[in-house]
């Protein structure tokens, strides 16, 4: 192999070289991602409920289990789902679970008091100014469920309907452990 061949041989190894580095260093990042995302702590969030009475994550629901539901009466996953969100209350509300709806900020407020009311929901339920979706991490997707330890650290976000024999399980621990 001559040497004009060599170089133009190490010459096209060097990119790829770095592609693969890229790759490793992006798999690692990632992995580090998962393994912690789970530990990441909730925001000190505000919510304002139907009646006006505000909730707040860092003073209201410190030291509880909570899941913070962000929902929006125009979302058909989010209609399909709040039965489920009903009866996964309504199962662990009496081991201390606490559970916090927040209607979207381009929900109309009629429209949420109405659904709240003629479906007697039976947890809180808030109206977002938009700032509580943000402290979430820009929630924009909805339906977007928050469960939440009693140390204020985020054990779970599903984006979409959950799973809910999981989430039963993941309820579970988390209230078992007093």
């Amino acid at each position: 192999m001559s040497q004009a061949t060599q170089e133009t041989s190490t010459r096209a190894k060097s990119p790829l070289r770095y592609i693969v580095m890229a790759l490793i260093a992006a798999v690692i990042a990632g992995t580090g991602y998962f393994a912690f995302g789970g530990q990441q702590k909730a925001p000190d969030a505000t919510f304002t409920l139907l009646s006006g009475q505000k909730i707040s994550t860092a003073s209201d629901l410190k030291g509880k289990v909570y899941l913070v539901n962000f929902w929006a009466t125009s979302c058909e996953t989010c209609m399909k789902e709040m039965p489920q969100m009903i009866d996964t209350y309504n199962k662990f509300k009496g081991r201390g679970l606490e559970f916090v709806a927040v209607a979207m900020n381009y929900d109309a407020p009629m429209y949420v008091s109405n659904y709240a009311q003629t479906r007697n929901l039976p947890f809180k339920v808030a109206m977002d100014d938009g700032s509580a979706a943000k402290q979430f991490g820009n929630v924009q997707l909805t339906p977007t469920t928050f469960v939440i330890d009693r140390n204020g650290k985020i054990l779970k976000r599903y984006v979409g309907e959950p799973t809910f024999a999981e989430l039963d399980q993941l309820l579970d621990k988390a209230l078992g452990s007093a």
